[in-house]
């Protein structure tokens, strides 16, 4: 896009206070993620859950000089605005208008599964052939498809991009934005199925993008979909593809075992060799021929496409490195929409020294000098300390880059250079190309080189956090409990990312813990739950808010507040009794306890108390007598104290069952991993750690013979024996061994075999095809679950957790 503020206001009817003459050319939404201020302005975007407004301090504070809004706040001077009526319309009508004046050819892909993947896939096979733009990373929603739109430019010819929903009534508003000539519905599964009565009634509202499209490109092994698009779009050219040989496009030989599979595309016939073969992938492979085939590419250009793509890696991963470093690892590919999406998960650290390793960048439709200028200006924004630039071309643009950069022409030339290993307490990326093998630098800057690791999803933690969110009205508040090192997650990793995602409190257990987030930038609210007496001058020291459930404790807090001179009201948080019996003050104190407190300069800033048993239905009637004693006890403190705190009472699993009672404010935990009693919870949660290792060697154990300590296991066949390097030393109890537990390997569960050694134990994978050494193995993620893994340990998913020993390095990956 590419308009001045008077052109906007007058597409949208807006008023402008300041510069209408100005350009826009990106438009932000979050302020969290800016990575560029040159041209862009920031929308505040108003939903029934948030309002973007309250970050407009945030936006401006990072530089940015055009806001759009729909209210005007006059006290942030030198600033421009457009003032919308409603802020999600104007962005629709806006990208709307935009689509409307291109003249591009455009593809819409909607669906369950797939439309990242295949967007990727056509981009991939089809930049080389039209100038090409497409969705950025997977925005498809309300918001995320216009702003996908707006990036369209007049040298644009096709245009790709995701379509998303989650409710009924999403569609229609989306179609009315965007109409693609050619619509593709990848596999209809059972994302989002939970916000529909049906399948059918999923179906019917994905299939409204494709009123005004020319062709409709579908899976017709699904009889529903099938049935509904020849229905209702029986004029439009349809053409199904599948694996029944009823569809116009599917595999002639997909049984059998020759490497080439052959695809038939109504009498043609195009053969093409297929090293993955599961289900989502062929299914894919004949949606992306089909589409090809319809824009007219030839046989066997469609052949060399297909064997030049590269795997979709749509991941970032967060390493602990050397000297105090976080490493971003962006080495899975590169191009300027994922070197922009690095760059937004750079500023969700809060490191003030950075640097950047970056290659040369292969496979876009630019000329080198426009390419290099775009890059230059978007990282001269982040003002790195050092820039590192690796491959002859990039080099030869150098002088654009303002920060201290250096240029190699190998990877290898700058790890023998040093300069990695100089850099300390900072944030490195590394963003390359395939070719260039950056891996080698996360290998030489990553501080645990063990080959077992713990993977943690934070787009599926923030997931989990915001689905609890919707549970709960606009205003309440979320404290979340980062205790134990995060539940064995990592402690300042989860903070620093809930921190960035604007949590309202941490909970930790002991002072230690608050502090360590405090002396690495952790600024948001800590409650510690269990303040030690010898601890109590750290907590004032690191502005950390002690949990008080007795006079004790109150009085010895008390002592050292005075003693610190602190002159203001130092806020704490009262734990009331109400039937746990574990801590917190019972109702005959609750006199007295005011008494003290209103003579005290403290302010309380929380009532609260924990259920015990809210995950077990069968205790229904005890919870709720409970809440009942909490909302006695607590308004009768609240009218003593003559204010009003803030109340919060309820766990994860309390605010999935007892969501009447959330109060002020709720407690999250174990159910922002994912983990939930309700099966029904369960299935809209996703999963957010993974354990992982790998197949260090595979022997062949003769009949007879014994495997590991105490000959506990003896093989009745001649039996594969697989040793992963992963012991009771990194948190897997001794008593799973010996076919109690089991382990994942290629999808399938392999018995753990013979006694747990410290460091290895061993698997049967005699029952697995195609296993090799090197392959991964899952200890626990998808197959076998948490919940699958902590019932072999007879045990809970905490412990389970908890258990895992630092010396396994954590992985902070987002998708």
């Amino acid at each position: 896009m590419n308009y001045t503020i008077k052109q906007i206001a007058e597409i949208a009817n807006a008023k402008v206070i300041g510069d209408k003459n100005l350009v826009i050319k990106n438009i932000a939404f979050d302020s969290r993620i800016i990575y560029s201020t040159k041209n862009t302005a920031f929308i505040a975007i108003n939903t029934h859950k948030n309002s973007g407004e309250k970050f407009i301090e945030s936006a401006i504070d990072r530089g940015i000089k055009i806001i759009i809004s729909e209210h005007h706040y006059p006290q942030f001077e030198n600033v421009n605005w457009i003032i919308v009526e409603n802020s999600v319309e104007f962005i629709q009508d806006l990208a709307k208008y935009h689509f409307g004046n291109s003249h591009l050819k455009s593809i819409g892909i909607t669906g369950s599964n797939g439309k990242t993947i295949l967007k990727e896939w056509l981009y991939q096979c089809l930049w080389n052939e039209f100038p090409t733009v497409k969705s950025p990373k997977s925005f498809n929603s309300q918001i995320g498809l216009p702003l996908s739109l707006l990036q369209i430019n007049d040298s644009h010819k096709l245009g790709i991009f995701e379509v998303g929903i989650s409710k009924p009534d999403e569609m229609q508003k989306l179609e009315n934005i965007f109409s693609p000539q050619i619509g593709l519905l990848t596999h209809i599964g059972t994302a989002h199925l939970a916000n529909f009565k049906s399948e059918e009634e999923l179906i019917d509202e994905k299939i409204k993008l494709f009123k005004d499209s020319e062709v409709i490109i579908f899976n017709g092994d699904n009889q529903l979909v099938l049935n509904k698009i020849n229905n209702l779009y029986s004029s439009k050219k349809l053409i199904t593809y599948g694996f029944k040989e009823s569809n116009q496009v599917y595999f002639k030989n997909l049984n059998s075992k020759e490497e080439n599979l052959i695809v038939k595309y109504f009498d043609e016939e195009i053969s093409f060799p297929v090293h993955q073969r599961d289900e989502a992938t062929l299914t894919n492979a004949l949606a992306l021929v089909t589409v090809l085939k319809d824009l007219g590419i030839e046989n066997q250009k469609i052949v060399e496409k297909i064997n030049t793509l590269k795997a979709v890696e749509m991941r970032l991963e967060a390493i602990e490195g050397i000297k105090s470093n976080i490493i971003i690892n962006d080495s899975f590919n590169l191009d300027l929409d994922s070197l922009k999406t690095a760059l937004q998960f750079l500023n969700e650290y809060n490191k003030s020294k950075k640097s950047l390793v970056l290659t040369d960048i292969f496979d876009v439709n630019f000329n080198s000098k426009e390419l290099y200028e775009e890059v230059s200006d978007l990282v001269n924004e982040q003002k790195f300390d050092s820039v590192f630039l690796i491959g002859n071309e990039i080099s030869n643009f150098s002088d654009l880059f303002k920060s201290k950069t250096y240029t190699f022409i190998n990877t290898q030339e700058l790890i023998d250079s040093k300069h990695l290993t100089e850099l300390e307490n900072q944030i490195i990326l590394l963003k390359g190309a395939r070719k260039f093998e950056i891996e080698k630098i996360k290998d030489l800057l990553e501080l645990r080189k063990h080959d077992t690791v713990l993977e943690i999803n934070l787009n599926a933690l923030l997931h989990n956090i915001n689905y609890h969110k919707s549970l709960l009205k606009p205003a309440t508040k979320m404290m979340a409990m980062v205790k134990a090192n995060s539940y064995g997650l990592g402690s300042y990793e989860i903070s620093e990312f809930l921190q960035h995602h604007h949590i309202d409190y941490l909970g930790v257990a002991f002072v230690d813990e608050g502090v360590e987030l405090r002396k690495k930038g952790i600024t948001v609210p800590i409650v510690v739950m269990n303040p030690e007496q010898h601890s109590y001058d750290t907590v004032i020291e690191y502005n950390l808010e002690p949990e008080i459930y007795s006079f004790r404790v109150l009085e010895l807090f008390y002592a050292a507040v005075q003693k610190s001179g602190f002159d203001k009201k130092y806020p704490i948080h009262i734990k009331l009794e109400t039937g746990m019996h574990r801590l917190g003050f019972k109702e005959y104190e609750l006199d007295q306890l005011s008494e003290t407190l209103n003579k005290m300069n403290v302010k309380v800033q929380s009532i609260f108390s924990h259920l015990s048993s809210s995950d077990i239905p069968e205790e229904k009637e005890f919870t709720l007598n409970q809440l009942e004693t909490f909302e006695k006890n607590s308004s009768y403190l609240i009218k003593k104290l003559r204010y009003t705190p803030i109340r919060h009472i309820l766990n994860s699993s309390g605010i999935t069952s007892y969501t009447d009672h959330q109060y002020d404010m709720v407690r999250i935990g174990i159910g922002m991993l994912g983990e939930s009693p309700n099966s029904e919870i369960q299935k809209q949660l996703q999963s957010v750690v993974s354990f992982k290792t790998v197949i260090s060697q595979i022997s062949l154990v003769e009949n007879g013979e014994s495997v590991g300590y105490s000959r506990r296991f003896k093989a009745d066949h001649n039996t594969k024996i697989a040793t992963i390097p992963v012991g009771y030393a990194d948190g897997i109890p001794r008593l799973i061994g010996n076919q109690i537990g089991n382990v994942g390997v290629n999808k399938r569960l392999a018995p753990i075999v013979g006694s747990i050694c410290m460091d290895m134990m061993m698997i049967n994978i005699d029952h697995i095809p195609n296993v090799k050494e090197g392959d991964t193995v899952t200890v626990f993620n998808a197959k076998p679950t948490l919940k699958e893994f902590a019932e072999y340990c007879k045990t809970i998913t905490y412990e389970v957790l908890t258990s895992i020993s630092p010396r396994v390095k954590r992985i902070y990956v987002k998708d």
